[in-house]
C-alpha cells in the first residue's frame, strides 16, 4: 500500500497557519489527490477546525494538549482520516505554543509508522507582526521565555516561511528576511501570502522534496519552555446570540473581535490571536486579531442577516486566564446590548497550558 504524505505546518499563534493549510488543501484537492487535515489545540471549541470544516475539508481534531503530548491521539485521529480510503497526504497544524516537533512527533512518527507515512520537511510559518520584535533582540510584548518558543519554533524549522508578506512593504520584507537569515543562516527560507498565494508554487515544490531527519535534536530548555507557555492566558468558549430581528452576522463578529482588542489592549495584554467564528444554518463568518499594532479584521464573509446565531470564542494572549475570561464577558455583554441582542456564553475553559509532557521524545533519527 502506498503511504501517506505526512506535512507539519508549525509556526507561533496567529503566524497564519490555518489559512496556509487551507490553500495547501485545495493545491491537493484540485490536483485530484485525497487530502486529511488534523488540527490541535490546548482545549475544546477549536475555531480553525469549524472554519476548515466550513471550507469543505475533512478535519480530525486532537484538543486537550499539543501533538506531542498526545501522540496516540495524533495518530488514531490521522488514522481514522482514512475510513474512506486511505489519504494521498494529511496535513497537521500543532499548537501555536508548542516546539521541539521534530524530536517528539515527527521522528517518533517515522520510527514507529514508517510503513504508513512518508514525511515532508518541518515547515515554521514566521509571523511579521512578533518576528521583526523578537528577531531584533525583543521579546515582542511577551515575556522573554514566551519569546524562546518563538525563536526555538524557528531554530527546529527545515523550512522556514515568511508569511503574510501581502501586508509588508517592500521594506519590511527585505528586513524581516534579512533578521532571519542573520539568526538562521543555514535555513531554507521562503516568502509567502497565504491569503494572496504569492510564493505558494515554491512553497509546494520544496514541500513535495523529501527531507530525512538526521539532524541533531533540538537543543532546548523544558523549564524555560513550560514557563512561557505558562505565560499565556488561553480561553475557548461558546456564545449563543439572539434577537427578534435580523443583524448581520459579519458586522457582529467583527465587532466581537474590535470590542476584545480594544480591552486587552487596556490590560496590556499582548495578542497570539483573537479568532471568533460565528456561524447560521450554512453560513460562516470569522473576524481575528493577531497583533497590538494592527486591527482586527474579518477574514470569512457570510453577507447574511440572521435572527440566531451561534458562535466559537478563541483568545491566546500574554496575560492571566481569569482576567481574559472576565474581559471577554464583559466584551460580549457590551455588543449585544449594542446591537439590542441576548448573548449567553457556554462552555468557558479559561487556564494557562501545563508543562509539556511528551509521550516520546528522539534525540536521534534512530531513537
Amino acid at each position: 500500500m502506498p503511504k501517506t504524505r505526512f506535512l507539519m505546518i508549525g509556526g507561533f499563534l496567529g503566524a497564519g497557519k490555518t489559512t496556509a493549510i487551507a490553500r495547501l488543501a485545495r493545491h491537493y484537492t484540485d490536483q485530484g489527490l485525497r487530502v486529511g487535515l488534523v488540527t490541535n489545540d490546548q482545549a475544546y471549541g477549536l475555531v480553525d477546525t469549524e472554519s476548515l470544516r466550513a471550507q469543505g475539508f475533512d478535519v480530525g481534531e486532537v484538543p486537550g494538549a499539543c501533538f506531542c503530548c498526545k501522540f496516540n491521539d495524533l495518530v488514531d485521529t490521522a488514522a481514522a482520516l482514512g475510513a474512506d480510503g486511505q489519504p494521498d497526504i494529511i496535513l497537521t497544524e500543532p499548537v501555536g505554543s508548542c516546539t521541539d516537533l521534530v524530536a517528539t512527533v515527527l521522528r517518533p512518527l517515522n520510527h514507529l509508522f514508517d510503513d504508513r507515512y512518508e514525511l515532508g520537511p518541518l515547515a515554521v510559518l514566521c509571523k511579521p507582526e512578533h518576528g521583526r520584535k523578537i528577531l531584533g533582540g525583543g521579546a515582542g510584548g511577551f515575556s522573554p521565555q514566551a519569546a524562546y518558543i518563538f525563536l526555538k519554533q524557528l531554530e527546529e524549522a527545515q523550512l522556514i516561511v515568511l508569511n503574510k508578506v501581502d501586508k509588508l512593504s517592500e521594506e519590511q520584507q527585505t528586513e524581516l528576511l534579512q533578521l532571519i537569515g542573520d539568526r538562521f543562516p543555514d535555513k531554507t527560507v521562503l516568502a509567502t501570502s497565504s491569503t494572496s498565494g504569492e510564493g505558494f508554487d515554491e512553497l509546494i515544490r520544496v514541500l513535495d522534496a523529501n527531507h530525512p531527519y538526521t539532524e541533531a535534536a533540538l537543543e532546548i530548555d523544558y523549564d524555560t519552555y513550560a514557563e512561557g507557555e505558562a505565560a499565556l492566558g488561553w480561553l475557548n468558549c461558546g456564545v449563543q446570540f439572539s434577537a427578534d430581528q435580523p443583524w448581520s452576522l459579519d458586522a457582529l463578529v467583527l465587532q466581537l473581535v474590535t470590542q476584545f482588542s480594544s480591552l486587552l489592549l487596556e490590560a496590556g495584554m499582548e495578542p497570539g490571536h483573537v479568532k471568533v467564528l460565528a456561524s447560521a444554518d450554512q453560513a460562516t463568518a470569522v473576524a481575528n486579531w493577531v497583533a497590538s499594532d494592527d486591527p482586527a479584521e474579518l477574514s470569512v464573509a457570510s453577507n447574511v442577516e440572521v435572527t440566531a446565531a451561534d458562535a466559537l470564542v478563541n483568545v491566546r494572549v500574554h496575560g492571566d486566564p481569569d482576567d481574559v475570561a472576565a474581559l471577554v464577558e464583559s466584551a460580549v455583554d457590551t455588543v449585544a446590548t449594542a446591537n439590542d441582542l441576548n448573548g449567553q456564553l457556554s462552555e468557558v475553559q479559561h487556564f494557562r497550558p501545563g508543562r509539556p509532557e511528551p509521550t516520546h521524545r528522539y534525540e536521534s533519527s534512530t531513537g
